[in-house]
């Protein structure tokens, strides 16, 4: 819970500098979105590879 808390507040700081910059976000709310789901999808799905790939291989963990 306390990860979810810290991102979310860096979150918003960095939403506050770019309003108070003028800054326009570099990427759509829903491209930014998609990439973050990918990136989640992506970060679960390498311990499975690698174990995959390892029984495969017939490398213990």
């Amino acid at each position: 819970m306390k990860a979810f808390l810290l991102s979310f507040l860096v979150g918003l700081l960095v939403g506050v500098l770019y309003a108070a910059l003028r800054v326009r976000s570099p990427a759509p709310p829903l491209v930014a979105l998609t990439g973050l789901l990918g990136m989640v999808l992506g970060e679960a799905a390498w311990p499975r590879a690698m174990a995959a790939i390892g029984a495969l291989l017939g490398v213990k963990a």
